[in-house]
């Protein structure tokens, strides 16, 4: 994670003119979301001259949207507003460190056999859930059952297919759960943190038949106190919670966090500057414009901002496999070659993020600095387009559906006209994220924005990209034997080297058949009342190192506020 400061940039005058020249009649209405070659850079940390964390306060979140579904989380359709709610009132078994592996954290330990088939889950003792219930094996076996799919009364619409490799869930003591595989599993810890979704609710909400959306009792730092949807939900400090920080005092810090729903970030930035609110979230795939105020103001000690792009998730379109056009690989091709990243990022750009060409970050499992992904080849997407149309006799035309957030839909006008320079005829329509969530599930679209795939284990993407024909949650729709075939030798592979082969050409052959096309990695972003502190990622209990990216919330455990 970074603390930035606002950092002079070179100007390139005459090069803006000459772009703007080519697409005047966009620069009016467009604004920062694409990327470039620029990091963001270091700087002084607003934490460090704070003083010891103080205890008491009530903390406003804005989030991005609202999580109309609720939190019964093996039902849930959790996008980060959801999981940013979730961290704060469900712990996970484990959690991501530093150096990208996983450490136990309501487990006590995490411990295989030797062929990475049987797993044995020991639990911290001591621990309670909300409603004073205590954490015990069968809780989480019954958590574990109802993930995948295999608990009375709940139905796991998403997550069963994650956990369609675990065979056996049984109870072997008070505290130990003992999961059986079908097949060796190396990295099965990390599913036991499932992005921030897999958290272990109580019994009560479990089985909860009519309300278990609503009746959230977790074992995390927060309880639930009120739920208004599409006005705020408020927690509040859980008294009894297992965790303390490094000089032995109780967490949380806060008395209460109240989330606030504003899917218009400029209301967000607004109540920010007024003092309506303490703090808010932001990527650089919809608010790239915003993170560059942000950095601004934290430079004149008007906010306290933490950002990060460690662990990057990735920004792309997903295109729909399984309805015209881009059923058609030629078709898929072509799309990838109109689109002119790098004048997109001149025209757009403010030096967030930089143009990605894979779902795998820098420093992940995977990550090639070349895999053969191509864009900005407008004459020969011409020809493609014209090939396309004369094979099928169909007309190349499709529609973009995106999240209705300004900025990206700004992104999207610009790529629709590249779009459109080729011979293909585009429409837009938006969808608030629940629905556009709703959508790319449903597969009723034809390509949709996208932002996912952060950098932790790759064998977590197993989920989104394995046998469409068996697999509800590969929104693309694609059947690729050759994907299949590497998606699981990377499951099985205990070996560094062989899994960073074996993903390097996943990555390869996602380029080769364009089922997304990609666009830049996110830089997340908390602006923060300048006497806001304490934005961590993750925070091991066992002395692990850090994890610091922001992609999948943040700890609010460890948030204060200066009085």
């Amino acid at each position: 994670m970074r603390r930035t400061r606002n950092h002079p940039r070179r100007a390139r005058e005459r090069g803006r003119r000459l772009l703007a020249a080519a697409v005047v009649v966009l620069l009016a209405a467009c604004a920062s979301v694409s990327s470039s070659a620029t990091q963001p850079s270091g700087g002084d940390d607003d934490d460090a001259d704070a003083g010891p964390p103080q205890r008491g306060g009530t903390l406003t979140y804005g989030l991005e949207a609202e999580t109309t579904n609720g939190w019964c989380l093996p039902e849930g359709q959790l996008a980060i507003s959801g999981i940013q709610v979730a961290r704060a009132v469900y712990d996970t078994l484990t959690v991501p460190t530093g150096d990208g592996a996983f450490a136990p954290f309501l487990a006590e330990s995490v411990s295989p056999n030797a062929d990475y088939t049987e797993w044995s889950i020991t639990l911290r003792p001591g621990i309670t859930f909300h409603d004073g219930s205590p954490l015990t094996a069968e809780v989480v076996k019954n958590n574990l059952d109802a993930y995948r799919g295999k608990y009375p009364g709940r139905s796991s619409l998403l997550l069963a297919f994650v956990f369609g490799d675990v065979a056996d869930v049984q109870v072997a003591g008070p505290l130990t759960v003992q999961v059986t595989t079908t097949r060796p599993w190396p990295s099965f810890p990390s599913f036991l943190y499932g992005s921030g979704r897999v958290g272990i609710m109580g019994q009560a909400q479990l089985d909860d038949a009519e309300n278990c959306a609503r009746n959230l009792i977790g074992t995390g730092p927060f309880q639930l106190d009120e739920w208004r949807v599409n006005d705020h939900l408020t927690v509040v400090r859980n008294e009894h919670y297992w965790r303390t920080d490094s000089a032995g005092a109780q967490l949380p810090y806060l008395d209460a966090v109240e989330f606030r729903p504003m899917p218009e970030q400029q209301q967000r930035v607004n109540a920010l500057k007024s003092g309506q609110l303490d703090a808010f979230h932001i990527s650089s795939n919809t608010g790239a414009l915003t993170i560059d105020e942000m950095r601004g103001l934290d430079e004149a000690e008007q906010v306290n901002l933490a950002e990060s792009d460690d662990f990057a998730e990735v920004g792309l379109l997903m295109l729909n496999t399984t309805k015209p056009p881009f059923d058609n690989p030629i078709a898929r091709e072509a799309a990838a070659l109109a689109v002119q990243r790098e004048l997109a990022s001149e025209i757009l750009a403010k030096g967030i993020g930089r143009l990605a060409d894979g779902p795998f970050a820098p420093g992940s499992i995977g990550y090639l600095e070349d895999t053969g992904f191509r864009t900005s080849d407008p004459d020969r997407a011409r020809e493609l387009v014209a090939q396309y149309e004369q094979e099928t006799g169909l007309p190349f035309e499709f529609q973009i559906t995106s999240d209705p957030t300004p900025e990206l839909v700004q992104l999207v006008q610009l790529t629709k006209q590249f779009f459109e320079d080729v011979g293909m005829k585009v429409s837009i329509t938006t969808l608030e994220q629940s629905a556009l969530i709703q959508k790319a599930i449903e597969k009723g679209y034809q390509a949709i924005t996208f932002r996912n795939y952060p950098g932790l284990d790759p064998d977590g993407n197993y989920v989104w990209w394995y046998d469409a024909a068996t697999n509800p949650v590969n929104f693309m729709g694609f059947s690729d034997p050759e994907v299949d075939s590497l998606l699981d030798q990377g499951r099985e592979s205990a070996d560094p080297a062989a899994r960073q082969q074996i993903y390097q050409e996943l990555n390869r052959e996602l380029a080769r058949e364009h089922y997304m096309l990609w666009t830049s990695w996110t830089v997340w972003a908390v602006p923060a009342d300048e006497n806001v502190h304490g934005v961590v990622g993750a925070r091991p209990p066992g002395g692990e190192p850090d994890y610091t990216g922001l992609a999948l919330g943040h700890d609010l455990a460890f948030m204060w506020k200066e009085s």
